[in-house]
Order: structure tokens, then C-alpha cells, then sequence
């Protein structure tokens, strides 16, 4: 049963047809004396509580009756009803242990998301289970490990990947952030539709809605055709939005009003466009730091982690880097075509010892230049520690050119350049020896309109 807690009979009404609609059961309250009543007397499975209901429009009334739910039901989910302008008073509410929040006036589509989430969430416990167990019932083919604290990872994604939660992604540069992404997608019921990965650091405040909403020609100077932006690109489906910690006051507040009311307007355009689609977020920064020191949005922070995944670096589950390894060098002897590569076992454990920055990605590197210098099918800690030495003296003799002579994209070109040039059109030597994707690459080489012939590698 839902209980719906407003003095207003409208809103009341307008909920309760909303979800009976989907055949759930609905009781309702219209004061806190009534809301207590109905906690004790049939214990809901959801509800939705108006922070102001009553003439006192300070929220101090539908806070003290969310702290008495806390009190009586710790973990049953609550939603709380607010107009834009009490987004302040619906934080506070989320700090005191509501689950979610929604604007007046509200999305149906949106609210209909929010309560079933936060149903499935709660009837749906985690459990124990073997990596076995997990492959059997979720596509996870793409990520390596058997971690326990990996599994209880997959076990979570798994389990929430079926729900419209937004999900927000932790961890250290090359962890892995966008794997888990694409396997929330791949596990959820928008597989068949777009998954949309946006670099948020790599876009200013100046080009953010154009790059998210899109423009249509004569929008601004440089605007000679219509462009789609990455959320109707995503319609219907999963927008990755990586890099979130690197985004802009201005853009947050933007992004934020998109997730709060699921409209938005394309650039130069007055129509309203409505979007559908799941939000997950990664970063490498410590966003409640940034909250306290006043870089990041408080309430954009509880929109976007309704659920949050922390990936353990990879130093954390050394027990994985064999098996990582091993995915690798099946990957590249047929890349390579070299059938005979192996790593020696006591090279495999010298890897292990190895404490890796960079994590996966880093590994993952210095595995792929080993076999690109090596001659040997079978891979000894010398054919590694060539490679990682030589990486650390380029590091430290590496001269970056003074401040104003260069900009961040003139750098980025010429490196390009320079390993497509290296590498003779090789994509995966290149990308490789950049510490990028062949994915990522081509994205590059396309954005800067760098010519190539690609040869095989």
C-alpha cells in the first residue's frame, strides 16, 4: 500500500489515480495526526509526503512528520512533493532520509519511475552469490573479477539495473567507471535503445547546451546547421554522463533543472521537449568534499545517487590482475596474431606486487606495449619492467611547454598525430601507446578532422 500524505484533496485525488493506474493500492492523509494513524494501522510499502501541508508554508511540519516516519519505519522509502523554489527544504529532507524528491507540477511518467525504483529496490535484497551465479542471470562478460568486494558490486548493478534509478559511479581514474555503465544499460530494459557517453570535463559552460540540448541553425554565430544534443540522442535509452565532478557551476544548475523537471529546450528553439531516459554518473572526485567546500551542487548530488558504486582500486584486488591479465593477452594474440603469447607464473605475480595509479587501464598498457617489444610468446618480468621503467623516465624527463604557448587541444592534436604518424595508421598501436581506446581515438581523430589511412595491425 502507497500513502499519499497532502492537505490539498487535488493532489490527493490526482496521485491516487496515477497509481491506481498501475494497480497499486493507495491510502491517503490529509494532517500529520491522521498521517500517524494510518503508519500504525496498515504500515505502507511507500510514501509520498508533501513538505508543505498545512497553511505554514516553512516545511517545518512535513519535516518533523518525516523525522517521526524515520522513527517508527527506518527503512520504509519515502518521496517528498516540492515546488523548485523549496529545493533547499527537499535537501534537507533527503539529508533527514527521504529517498527521493519531485516538483510541483510534476511528470507523471517521472513520478511513476521514482515509486516503482524504489519498490523494486526495497522488495529485491541483495545477496550472496558466486560469479557463476551472477554470469547465469546478467550479461557481465565484459568485466573481469571475482573480488568479493567486485561480485557485491555486480550484485548491486545487477539488481538495480531493471529499475530507472539514478546511479552515480565512484572510483579512481581507470577503474573501470565505464564498463560498469555499459553493463547497467546491457542489464537493463533499455538495452535495445541508445547508450550516450558525454565527457562532462571536456565541455565549457559556453557550448553545454548545445553539446546536451542541442541547437538549431542561426541559434548563435557559428550555428550553419541544426545539431541534435546527446539527451534526444539517448531518447528512451541510458545517458552516461562521465566526469560529472569536472562540470561547472552554471552547466550544474542547468543539468540540474533537466533532471528535476524532464523538459528541456533545444538552443534558439522556444518548443519544449520532454525526455525519457536513465542517468548514470561516474566521477573520480569525492563530491560530498565538493559539496562542503562549495563546488558542487548539494541537491544535484541527490538527484544524481540515488544508488552509489564505489570501484576498489585495482591495487585493493590483486587476486584479479591474473585474470585480467590473461583476458588481455587472449584479446591481443588474436589482435597480434601471436596464438603462443603467455605470461611466465612468476611474472604473473610480480604483476600483482605492482601498486598500478592508473589501475586497469595502466595494466592493461603495459601489458599491450610488452607484446608490441617483445619477441618472446612467453612474457617475463623483464619484458614488464622494461616497459614500466621506461614509462616512469618518460614521465620524469617529460617537459610540458610553458603556460599561454599552447593550448589543451593544440597538445592533444599533436599527440594525434604524432602516434598515428609513430604507428603508421595502426589504430590499436596508437591508441595503445596514447593509453586510450580505438573507440576513444576515433572519436578524437573524427572531432579534430585528422586524415588517415588505417592499416591492420
Amino acid at each position: 500500500m502507497i500513502l499519499i500524505i497532502d492537505d490539498d484533496i487535488a493532489v490527493r485525488t490526482s496521485l491516487s489515480l496515477l497509481l491506481h493506474r498501475i494497480n497499486h493500492e493507495v491510502s491517503t492523509a490529509d494532517s500529520s495526526a491522521e498521517a500517524k494513524k494510518m503508519l500504525h494501522a496498515h504500515h505502507p510499502d511507500l510514501i509520498i509526503l508533501d513538505l508543505n501541508f498545512s497553511i505554514d508554508t516553512s516545511g517545518k511540519e512535513g519535516m518533523s512528520l518525516l523525522s517521526y516516519i524515520r522513527e517508527v519505519n527506518p527503512t520504509v522509502p519515502v518521496i517528498l512533493i516540492t515546488g523548485w523554489a523549496s529545493i533547499e527544504l527537499a535537501v534537507q529532507g533527503m539529508k533527514l532520509g527521504a529517498n527521493d524528491f519531485i516538483n510541483k507540477p510534476w511528470n507523471n511518467e517521472h513520478v511513476l519511475q521514482s515509486v516503482q525504483t524504489l519498490l523494486e529496490l526495497t522488495i529485491k535484497k541483495p545477496g550472496h552469490r558466486s560469479r557463476k551465479q551472477l554470469d547465469k542471470q546478467y550479461n557481465f562478460k565484459q568485466i573481469i573479477g571475482e573480488d568479493a568486494n567486485m561480485l557485491s558490486i555486480l550484485e548491486t548493478i545487477g539488481r538495480v539495473a531493471a529499475t530507472d534509478a539514478s546511479i552515480l559511479i565512484m572510483g579512481e581514474s581507470g577503474t573501470g567507471k565505464e564498463l560498469i555503465a555499459e553493463a547497467i544499460h546491457e542489464n537493463s530494459l533499455r538495452n535495445s535503445k541508445p547508450f550516450v557517453k558525454v565527457n562532462l570535463g571536456g565541455i565549457s559552460s559556453s557550448l553545454f547546451e548545445s553539446e546536451m540540448f542541442g541547437h538549431i541553425r542561426g541559434a548563435f554565430t557559428d550555428a550553419r546547421y541544426d545539431r541534435t544534443g546527446r539527451f534526444e540522442m539517448a531518447s528512451k535509452g541510458t545517458v552516461f554522463l562521465d566526469e560529472i565532478g569536472d562540470l561547472e557551476a552554471g552547466s550544474q544548475v542547468k543539468l540540474l533543472r533537466v533532471l528535476q523537471d524532464r523538459t528541456y529546450e533545444v538552443l534558439g528553439s522556444s518548443r519544449t521537449k520532454t525526455i525519457d531516459i536513465r542517468v548514470v554518473c561516474a566521477t573520480n572526485k569525492n563530491l560530498n568534499e565538493m559539496v562542503n567546500s562549495g563546488h558542487f551542487r548539494e541537491d544535484l548530488l541527490y538527484r544524481i545517487n540515488l544508488i552509489t558504486v564505489h570501484l576498489p582500486a585495482l591495487r585493493e584486488r590483486p587476486g584479479d590482475i591474473p585474470l585480467l591479465v590473461n583476458f588481455f593477452i587472449n584479446n591481443l594474440k588474436e589482435i597480434y596474431n601471436r596464438p603462443l603469447l603467455s605470461v611466465a607464473p612468476a611474472a604473473m605475480k610480480w604483476l600483482q606486487q605492482l601498486p598500478l595509479p592508473g589501475n586497469i587501464r595502466q595494466l592493461k598498457n603495459l601489458v599491450e606495449r610488452s607484446i608490441l617489444v617483445s619477441t618472446k610468446n612467453e612474457l617475463g618480468i623483464e619484458d614488464f619492467r622494461s616497459q614500466l621503467d621506461l614509462s616512469s623516465a618518460r614521465k620524469e624527463n617529460f617537459q610540458l611547454p610553458d603556460v599561454g604557448t599552447v593550448t589543451l587541444e593544440q597538445m592533444e592534436v599533436e599527440m594525434v598525430k604524432r602516434a598515428m604518424s609513430f604507428h603508421k595508421n595502426k589504430i590499436t598501436s596508437a591508441a595503445a601507446s596514447l593509453g586510450i581506446t580505438r573507440n576513444s581515438l576515433y572519436r578524437r581523430l573524427d572531432k579534430y578532422q585528422i586524415p588517415f589511412n588505417e592499416t591492420e595491425d
